[in-house]
């Protein structure tokens, strides 16, 4: 309550028990946020007792971020009796927000890291990698890569579960090797002469879309099995991995499982393309400790090509061929 002889005080009153100044109290008046009680008999604006606690919880509105349009329907919310909900869902949207901020910061500061780190020599075509990639950074480009080198009749499922797979999520902290590495990707993904997607293995290329499908989903649960056997460094060898990897393309190609076709598929598998690159700079990103790289879909698939190659009595020089 205010001391006045009318309950009412002035804007200078008002602005000095918030701790804000007049020209905040006056905009926010004009806007509707604020309303006055009165006018003086010299036109100057006059302010009930609720004033004071309103005006406060709109400079808290205010500080937290949110602009003034939301900050009325909060209010609005709060004069009909209602719950909150305007408020909640506000408070998430800030939420997000400053984390999506947060997470452009830190990519941001291992970025500036990644260049002042580097040899004299070297900063400006560092400056210039890093420089490229937005942050946070946005991992479409290298999705649109695996898209245009995947079967086109391929089962959108299919494709997303893939996708999931091999298209990396940045760090939210990266540090500055996982910034150059990511860097490193979106180079080579969009780059002009390179940038075009790899050649389409041949061991692929019959598949329709059932088969697509077939093959892809029993291809990720073998990678998922030879990852588990990498973390614990063994070395390829046959087992369920192995297994499941032969079956995905034995059922693709509606062949049996013999050694013949299994010494088949070895030479087909090393003849084929290699983006080894890509999961090289994938496994630099997605690791967390440098002597312990994360298994990739990549060095899953040449972990199980290894084992296949061993168990059909290949060497190793077919592989790179």
């Amino acid at each position: 309550m205010f001391s006045s002889w009318d309950g009412l005080c002035g804007i200078g009153e008002v602005a000095r028990r918030a701790g804000v100044s007049v020209k905040t109290v006056r905009f926010y008046t004009d806007h509707g946020l604020l309303p006055e009680a009165s006018r003086s008999s010299g036109g100057h604006r006059r302010y009930g007792p609720d004033a004071l606690e309103r005006l406060r919880l709109i400079r808290s509105l205010r500080t937290l971020g949110l602009p003034v349009a939301t900050v009325r329907r909060v209010l609005d919310d709060d004069d009909a009796g209602r719950t909150g909900g305007v408020l909640e869902d506000a408070v998430a949207g800030q939420l997000a927000e400053a984390g999506s901020q947060l997470a452009a910061l830190r990519w941001r500061e291992a970025a500036l890291r990644a260049v002042q780190e580097s040899p004299p020599s070297e900063r400006p075509v560092r400056l210039l990698l890093v420089g490229a990639v937005a942050a946070p950074p946005n991992t479409a480009p290298l999705a649109r890569f695996w898209r245009a080198w995947l079967p086109p009749r391929m089962p959108a499922r299919s494709v997303g579960a893939f996708l999931d797979a091999a298209v990396p999520q940045p760090p939210e902290d990266p540090g500055p090797a996982q910034v150059l590495a990511f860097a490193r990707l979106y180079a080579m993904v969009t780059g002009p002469c390179d940038g075009g997607a790899p050649t389409q293995p041949h061991a692929h290329r019959s598949a329709g879309a059932r088969e697509s499908a077939v093959l892809y989903a029993g291809l990720a649960e073998a990678y998922d099995l030879a990852a588990v056997q990498m973390r614990r460094g063994r070395e390829p060898h046959a087992g369920e991995a192995l297994e499941g990897f032969v079956d995905a393309y034995a059922r693709a190609g509606d062949v049996a499982d013999t050694p013949g076709f299994r010494r088949a598929l070895a030479g087909r598998l090393a003849a084929d393309p290699r983006i080894d690159r890509y999961w090289e700079l994938t496994a630099e990103l997605i690791s967390t400790h440098a002597d312990r790289p994360e298994p990739t879909p990549g060095t899953a698939h040449d972990w199980l090509l290894a084992a296949l190659e061993s168990e059909a009595g290949m060497g190793a020089a077919v592989r790179r061929g």
